[in-house]
């Protein structure tokens, strides 16, 4: 009864409005039926009048009665019409909660990580020469006297408060050191990732568009390559080569030394800095020194991005709208490039964000190799002189910005596909 209460609704709906959007193919408008609970629904952008979660036809559902796609059906609920507002909220709230869980659970690894780790904070603080009534005051003053549980209560109340304590070997706070050496990480990852995805995701294209020939076999081999070789080996390799032998890229480093000091550093980012205080060479010997390690970086996200692109384009050159477009007398061009590239982008969107995740935390070992200034190199550094306090904040930041990028990734697809809104 209420299958054939719903198919009815649908009858009239598309009976209502027989004209314009019928002779297009398209679901005519829903009059006079509300929402349930929160109104109307919103209006279709595909087809005027309608009222759906239709977007250009790529919507929710699959309206049978005009085979057109649009959010007709997800709508129906036993012959309801209703929207889907009470679940995103109920989603919102369950995402917040796995945010909040994730950060919980991060923190607490820190924690026992700083605890497990065979080095007595007090005694780096007050050195091996410290007498016992010496090193006992620096326990009780720090707090490491304490019950475990006492101690992790204080440590998460100061860092929600944006404390991550004082660096034993820069004697500043460590979210002040966090600041000003994340944006260097921030340029590398970022031209690593605009390399990959300006070379990964064209290559995975003409993979998938030529399977089986030299060129995918090529491809194929070259991301195979790129994503298992050790960064490290890259790296000791690019600068035996490139710079000791060949002499094409300056040495590690973010500026020669010629340049230090010339640029005050207003966001961080040298190139940027340096366009923005009008000295060109200065912006000129930063972009020659980030072409090396930006480059090796960014071969292990060509490489990534390329195997992902040919997997995702080869799921849709098989379904049967790349087929109905062939018929069509479409060019093969327009059917790779425009319509299965078009949507196969909408998954590989999110891959792109996780790998921009992935390049941040996976830049340390680049940084060492190439003396790179950056949080990994910093990170690095204060565990080599026992600074635990910059190890865990530098950890708990990197931690916190790919918990960010995560959720944004998920954000990405849910807004590009409006399926997924509905679930």
């Amino acid at each position: 009864m209420a299958q054939q209460l719903g198919d009815s609704r649908i009858d009239r709906a598309h009976r209502s409005r027989p004209g314009r959007a019928r002779s297009r193919g398209a679901a005519p408008a829903l009059s006079g039926l509300t929402a349930r609970g929160s109104g109307r629904l919103p209006l279709c952008h595909h087809v005027p009048g309608h009222r759906g979660d239709c977007r250009a036809g790529r919507g929710a559902g699959l309206c049978g009665r005009a085979e057109l796609r649009c959010g007709l059906l997800p709508w129906l609920d036993q012959g309801r019409i209703v929207t889907p507002g009470r679940g995103r909220i109920h989603g919102a709230a369950r995402g917040l909660a796995s945010i909040l869980v994730t950060l919980l659970g991060l923190l607490a690894v820190t924690f026992v990580i700083g605890r497990v780790v065979p080095v007595d904070p007090a005694l780096t603080l007050v050195g091996d020469r410290a007498g016992g009534e010496i090193l006992a005051a620096a326990r009780a003053q720090w707090g490491f006297d304490q019950p475990l549980w006492r101690q992790f209560l204080s440590y998460g109340a100061a860092v929600f408060q944006g404390d991550l304590g004082t660096s034993i070997l820069t004697g500043r706070p460590v979210l002040e050191d966090v600041a000003r050496v994340f944006p260097a990480t921030l340029e590398l990852a970022s031209v690593a990732l605009a390399l990959g995805v300006g070379l990964g995701v064209p290559a995975g294209v003409l993979a998938a568009w030529h399977q089986g020939r030299w060129i995918d076999q090529g491809l194929r081999l070259f991301g195979l390559l790129g994503y298992s070789v050790p960064v490290f080996w890259l790296g000791l390799m690019g600068l035996a080569v490139f710079y000791a032998r060949l002499d094409w890229v300056p040495g590690p480093g973010r500026l020669d030394v010629l340049y230090e000091g010339l640029v005050a550093p207003r966001t961080g980012v040298l190139v940027l800095d340096a366009l923005l205080a009008g000295e060109p060479e200065v912006a000129r010997n930063a972009l020659a020194h980030l072409v090396l390690p930006a480059g090796i970086l960014g071969l292990f996200s060509m490489a990534s991005l390329c195997r992902m692109t040919r997997s995702l384009m080869l799921e849709q050159l098989r379904q049967e709208y790349i087929l109905t477009a062939r018929l069509k007398g479409l060019s093969e061009a327009r059917v790779v490039w425009r319509h299965a590239l078009g949507n196969a982008a909408v998954p590989l969107v999110t891959v792109i964000a996780l790998s921009y995740a992935s390049l941040l935390e996976g830049s340390v070992l680049t940084e060492i190799v190439f003396s790179w200034p950056g949080l990994g190199f910093y990170i690095t550094n204060s565990l080599l002189n026992a600074d635990m306090n910059a190890v865990l904040g530098g950890t708990l930041v990197v931690g916190v910005v790919f918990i960010g990028l995560n959720r944004l990734s998920d954000a990405l697809y849910r807004w590009l596909d409006p399926r997924t809104r509905l679930e």
